[in-house]
């Protein structure tokens, strides 16, 4: 309590007689979208170029190079973003990514068709503004105005529509400075837990490669569809919430589960799962999304329902044999699309699985449960302890930006 008492003296004391201006993105900046940039243009050196996938994959908040290039000739032919602009990707599979910003703070950069870069006036500091579009009145414009179900957008013309709390530019700046320092504390908190927490995640691949990997002769072999199917069962939406609805946004990348669904549906019949059934996100199968279900309940088109057919093997052995990167590493070599691509279904049934016997897989999954809570639980072990900080984070940005707002008349 004393700490948010602080915060809201020093804010109070900040503004003590300034005032504060509400204005509408449209009115502060200009809003350019990017050219026909693909990642096959790439080269190794060149001018910086960024795809609107590495906005959320590779930078933070803000950034003054990027990881991949084009030739100065292709460059010549594209849109570039400068100095100061914010740049936003155009698209996502789930709300919450779109319309992500990065503060660009580098030199001229080209930029994707599925990226827009904000030039702001010179009312508006960068960082300022990035830091406002973050923050939780953003979130939820975004969930007011997102349209699409695979594939999110928000128009350009809503976008601009978003008013931000406009005050003095030394206003600005000193609010910047607190935040910038919030940024690089926490960061230095969650460090030491990353590393322990990426220790971990070696220790649990090694052994996991380690206990999955078997010789030709060793065990016996059988494809995907041989010992599981895709569930052909329907579920009705009024049998569905938050907590069992489970759409690919809503699974979590890199092998961590699944959270509450944001978007449920109010009409339709769905692709109905059963408790222990595994459920894999098959749009950009790099991401690594999978869970096994704890209830039952319904999913999406976009989402795998794989469910044994035959006792050959137990669903957790299945599970960590799915959830090993191997799997996904197949999944990526036979999916389809360049630009969103999505898992290969048949091919999928095609994937070929040790089969040792039940005694082996139950000691098989003992050690790696042990593994796997510490490293991919999201309510136990470090990634909670990780969570905790960046929320603290969230909560203090969230009341240090939180301006009181005059309606219009």
């Amino acid at each position: 309590m004393s700490n948010n008492l602080n915060m809201q003296n020093s804010i109070a004391k900040l503004l003590d007689g300034v005032a504060v201006e509400w204005k509408a993105l449209g009115e502060i900046g200009l809003l350019i979208r990017g050219s026909g940039l693909q990642k096959k243009d790439f080269t190794e050196t060149g001018v910086p170029a960024i795809h609107y996938g590495q906005i959320y994959t590779y930078y933070g908040t803000f950034a003054t190079e990027t990881k991949s290039f084009v030739s100065a000739k292709l460059a010549e032919k594209l849109k570039k973003a400068k100095y100061g602009d914010i740049l936003l990707a155009g698209t996502s599979e789930n709300v919450k990514d779109v319309m992500t910003p990065l503060g660009w703070l580098g030199g001229e950069i080209v930029f994707s068709g599925d990226m827009f870069a904000f030039r702001p006036s010179n009312l508006i500091n960068t960082k300022y503004l990035t830091y406002f579009l973050q923050t939780t009145p953003f979130q939820k414009f975004k969930e007011k105005y997102a349209n699409g179900t695979k594939v999110i957008r928000i128009s350009s013309e809503k976008f601009l529509t978003f008013k931000i709390p406009i005050p003095p530019l030394h206003v600005q700046t000193e609010i910047v400075r607190i935040l910038d320092t919030f940024t690089e504390l926490t960061a230095e908190l969650t460090a030491e837990l990353t590393a322990e927490l990426t220790a971990r995640k070696k220790q649990y691949n090694y052994y996991r490669d380690k206990l999955l990997t078997f010789k030709e002769d060793e065990v016996e072999w059988k494809t995907l569809g041989e010992v599981a199917n895709y569930s052909n069962t329907r579920i009705s939406f009024n049998k569905l919430n938050e907590k069992n609805y489970v759409g690919v946004d809503n699974l979590l990348q890199n092998q961590a589960g699944k959270t509450n669904s944001n978007h449920v549906p109010k009409e339709g019949n769905f692709t109905e799962y059963l408790t222990d059934d595994i459920l894999i996100g098959n749009i950009r199968p790099y991401l690594k999304k999978i869970w096994q279900a704890d209830c039952f309940g319904g999913t999406n088109g976009d989402v795998l329902v794989i469910r044994l057919k035959n006792n050959l093997l137990t669903y957790r052995y299945l599970y960590h044999i799915l959830a090993n990167d191997n799997f996904f590493e197949y999944n990526m070599q036979h999916s389809k699309g360049a630009k969103m691509p999505r898992g290969n279904k048949e091919a999928i049934l095609k994937y070929r699985l040790p089969i040792p016997s039940l005694e082996e897989q139950d000691r098989i999954v003992k050690i790696l449960d042990k593994f796997d809570v510490l490293t991919n639980s999201i309510t136990e072990g470090l990634p909670r302890e990780i969570e905790l900080r960046q929320k603290q984070y969230e909560y203090y940005r969230n009341l240090l930006l939180n301006f009181p707002k005059v309606e219009d008349k």
